[in-house]
């Protein structure tokens, strides 16, 4: 446990809570943006930890929860087609779309499998060259380098049953459309430590700075978490708006820039839809022209109508932070996690997934 206990150390945790404590005088809101920090605040008890007057709010950080229900519908349609092979990782296969899901539609004989890496992608597509094989492109800037590299090896194999939906969203903008609503309250961010892996903390300094908010990039456990807190709090009570680093063992300024330079290679930002965000510039990534033999949006006529949220599921409210899962009339009666109605409580990082797991108190917004 060396290098992970330490960080799990309940002497440390207390100490940061208890510094926490004496440096928080007013009531704070803070948004943990990724959906791994909430499950770990929800695993680890902290809202229990701290300050009553310190809200923490579940933002639009699970990537799988922020896929629209449309994009969903798109991969469903894609899986019934004749010939296909569709790959994804497991997270999405319980998501409900408008009238079925991945794993239903493997129930009824679609050809749908789990893969652990887009590098799988590619071996099925080698071994089954009678058949088209779509990987679904779901996540942010953690995950979209890998899948820009796998098209890229795709090329230079010349494998030509190999494509990609690319439904990959980008996390600044999304910070950018909450700060812009007014219904979000939000004084300072947690930011989400495996995208920041990739961007460099630099990615949130125009954020802090046109909108006055504090932004710490923390890691997932308990210590890491807390420490960002206290941070936040620091800031926020001295009237200060910077982006600090309290993940250094794996965050830099800068980021990866072999990872960004894949990336910009192979996609392009686009606007993309965020379940309950709406569209958001420049937020999503597409295919480059020069690699179109290699998206499946272009190489499949999928004709999908436009769906709404299932009635009654606050996913959407929730992915904005301005509901928690308790104040969702469908939480924990029609919506558990073996009935899932919406995405919140199918994904292992949703926020709804983890407030039924763990029980956490209720928070009044």
């Amino acid at each position: 446990m060396k290098y992970i206990s330490e960080y799990r150390d309940r002497t440390l945790c207390e100490n940061l809570s208890e510094k926490i404590k004496r440096s928080h005088r007013k009531p704070i809101n803070l948004m943990e943006v990724c959906g791994t920090h909430t499950m770990s605040i929800a695993r680890n008890g902290i809202r229990q930890i701290l300050p009553e007057t310190i809200n923490l709010i579940s933002g639009p950080g699970c990537p799988v929860c922020v896929t629209s229900q449309y994009e969903i519908d798109q991969f469903i349609e894609l899986a019934n087609q004749k010939d296909v092979i569709v790959t994804t990782f497991g997270d999405l296969m319980r998501v409900p779309g408008s009238r079925s899901s991945l794993q239903k539609e493997r129930a009824n004989g679609a050809d749908v499998r789990v893969v652990y890496s887009t590098l799988d992608c590619l071996a099925i597509a080698q071994k089954n060259p009678a058949k088209e094989v779509v990987f679904l492109g779901v996540g942010f800037e953690t995950t979209a380098p890998t899948i820009a590299a796998a098209i890229l090896a795709a090329e230079n194999k010349n494998l030509k049953n190999f494509s990609v939906i690319s439904a990959h969203k980008i996390v600044p903008p999304a910070l950018v459309a909450l700060m812009e609503n007014a219904q979000v309250n939000v004084d300072g961010f947690i930011c989400p430590g495996h995208v920041s892996v990739i961007i460099g903390a630099q990615a949130y300094a125009p954020i802090a700075e046109k909108y006055h908010v504090p932004c710490v990039v923390t890691g997932f456990e308990p210590a890491d978490i807390l420490q960002g807190l206290f941070m936040l709090v620091e800031q926020f009570e001295n009237d200060e708006a910077k982006v600090e680093i309290a993940y250094r063992r794996t965050v830099t300024w800068e980021g990866n820039r072999r990872a960004m330079q894949i990336l910009d290679q192979v996609f392009e930002s686009v606007n993309a839809e965020w379940r309950g965000l709406g569209v958001i510039a420049g937020s999503g990534l597409k295919i480059r022209d020069e690699f179109s033999e290699f998206d499946a949006l272009r190489k499949f006529a999928l004709d999908v109508p436009y769906a709404a949220d299932p009635p009654g599921c606050a996913c959407g409210e929730i992915l904005a932070g301005t509901k928690n899962p308790f104040q969702c009339q469908l939480f924990g009666k029609s919506c558990t996690p073996e009935t899932p109605v919406g995405p919140c409580m199918v994904s292992s990082e949703g926020t709804c997934a983890a407030y039924f797991r763990y029980r956490a108190r209720d928070i009044e917004l």
